[in-house]
């Protein structure tokens, strides 16, 4: 059987439907599993990764586990190992490519990697770039008007869909060959945030209009709600240019055998969020 944490988000919803959809055992680790419809074949459980002692019973009968990077703790991996699990596939970021460790989200991310390399249990990693799906960030500013106010005006990320990146984590944990290995992913082609705004103008028939926000505007944004440990990593990301997200990678298609989607294929597929909310 299969254990898919972050079930109800936007990875592991696909996830587990494209392993159902294989006829892979499947059971879906989450907080909140109600907020999510999965297929009737589906062992559904309620465990929150940062309460160790809710996720031990999942482990039971777990030969592959799928786990988000932000709780790949020691503890956690040596129960993983307990339990018997014989592969685990990682979500972390591209941004370990090259990056220095001493970078906030970095770190987070190496950390994540090093604690499943150490565990003894055979990986894979997948380091995607950034996702369409951030683009929904600008809902509020799209139902209260035409306008999206966003930072970093120059900085172009080859994006890729959540569902390209389930569709190789759903090949990596039913096929062999993977063990071992840290695939970089990404979109099909890198933009802007105006350029994905222009793109959602188009889908969505609306005047939209981008406007860039100073790194002065953005930082105090960000600091409503975002660690300053993190804040001071995005500006090294992307105003210092410590992280470039450009680079168009062949992975998705040399994985699972077809071209990543496009943010306009996304856009399309999700206007009904942009029209109605999410």
């Amino acid at each position: 059987m299969i254990l898919v944490t972050g079930a109800t988000g936007n990875i592991g919803n696909a996830l587990v439907h494209g392993l159902a959809a294989r006829d892979e055992a499947v059971r879906a680790l989450a907080r909140n599993p109600d907020r999510a419809r999965f297929p009737p074949t589906v062992d559904v459980v309620s465990a929150d990764l940062e309460t160790l002692e809710t996720v031990v019973p999942a482990l039971v009968g777990i030969r592959k586990l799928f786990l988000l990077g932000g709780f790949a703790t020691t503890d956690l991996l040596r129960r993983v190992r307990e339990a018997g699990v014989e592969h685990i596939v990682l979500l972390t970021s591209r941004c370990v490519i090259g990056g220095k460790p001493d970078n906030a989200i970095t770190r987070m991310w190496l950390d994540a990697e090093a604690a499943v390399r150490d565990s003894g249990v055979p990986w894979t990693i997948l380091r995607p770039s950034g996702f369409h799906s951030n683009a929904l960030r600008w809902l509020p500013q799209l139902q209260g008007g035409d306008v999206v106010r966003a930072p970093w005006p120059d900085v172009r990320i080859a994006s890729i869909d959540p569902d390209d990146i389930a569709a190789v984590a759903a090949t990596v944990l039913t096929q062999r060959g993977y063990e071992d290995t840290a695939p970089a992913l990404s979109g099909p082609l890198p933009l802007t945030p105006g350029e994905q705004v222009g793109t959602l103008a188009r889908v969505l028939g609306r005047p939209l209009r981008y406007e860039p926000m100073t790194d002065h505007e953005a930082r105090a944004q960000m600091e409503t709600d975002t660690p300053a440990s993190f804040i001071d990593a995005y500006f090294r990301f992307f105003t210092g240019g410590e992280f470039d997200d450009a680079g168009v990678v062949r992975s998705v298609q040399e994985i699972t055998g077809h071209q990543p989607r496009s943010f306009e294929q996304w856009a399309h597929d999700h206007a009904h969020a942009f029209t109605n909310g999410v």
